[in-house]
């Protein structure tokens, strides 16, 4: 059975301060394009078949470009994203759904939902959530905050309680799902126009006997957000190389 990738490369990165118009995803770190680091990862993925991106419709050519330019052969669809985040995965859904239909791909036994703008994930952390999510249902990577979690109180400007810190996880992406699960929770959520924080609290949501496996990660796998992280992405990829070319 195969394994698909969506990939939610949509975002329009107001918190990145660009005044240009330009995406997030194209902002580059080693001389590439965020966008081309994810898309790299994927394709040396040996549990994934097939990759699907949900992009805003002018940068739908540029991506194409760039997967033709860097030889990416798993790249299926290139399509445009919606409103929220989730509308842009479910326009992924329809559209594997779609190929499905036609038998243009085989049937996927699970499908991961990744942040484009993730671009440090390892082909080896993909292929373990992949399997974890066949095997489990549902697989979820996590890191541990390093930071004392508070609760606003109910005065704004004030803090409520403290959260035990050694019961929190930090989520992360690709979110992986048995495919049949994550295709009838996004149908369902469409239909009570439900929207959710990511794909796990919609299957939460409607499988709530469904466990999600923690699959708990390092401190790389940050999602480029602001100007500062352009800067911390930057020493993330040194240190990534050279542990690579150490081994």
């Amino acid at each position: 059975m195969s394994s698909v990738a969506i990939i939610a490369a949509s975002g329009a990165g107001k918190r990145m301060k660009l005044e240009d118009g330009t995406s997030k995803q194209f902002l580059e770190i080693a001389g590439k394009p965020v966008i081309y680091h994810t898309l790299s990862a994927f394709e040396a993925s040996s549990s994934i078949t097939h990759i699907y991106i949900a992009t805003k419709p002018d940068s739908i050519e540029t991506l194409e470009s760039l997967s033709e330019r860097h030889g990416f052969r798993k790249i299926r669809a290139i399509i445009p994203g919606g409103k929220e985040r989730q509308d842009s995965i479910n326009n992924c859904i329809e559209h594997i759904e779609k190929d499905m239909r036609s038998l243009s791909i085989e049937t996927p036994e699970a499908i991961l939902v990744h942040d484009g703008a993730r671009p440090f994930i390892q082909p080896a952390e993909i292929d373990s959530i992949t399997e974890l999510s066949c095997q489990f249902g549902a697989c979820v990577p996590a890191n541990r905050p390093k930071d004392t979690i508070k609760v606003i109180g109910k005065d704004p400007l004030f803090f409520g309680e403290t959260l035990d810190r050694s019961m929190l996880l930090q989520v992360q992406t690709p979110q992986g799902f048995k495919a049949s699960s994550l295709i009838l929770a996004h149908r369902r959520a469409k239909q009570a126009g439900l929207y959710a924080t990511d794909d796990a609290a919609l299957i939460e949501k409607f499988f709530p006997d469904q466990p999600i496996r923690i699959f708990e990660m390092g401190y790389h796998n940050i999602k480029i957000t602001t100007p500062e992280d352009m800067v911390v992405g930057q020493a993330i990829y040194d240190n990534l190389l050279h542990n690579n070319n150490r081994s």
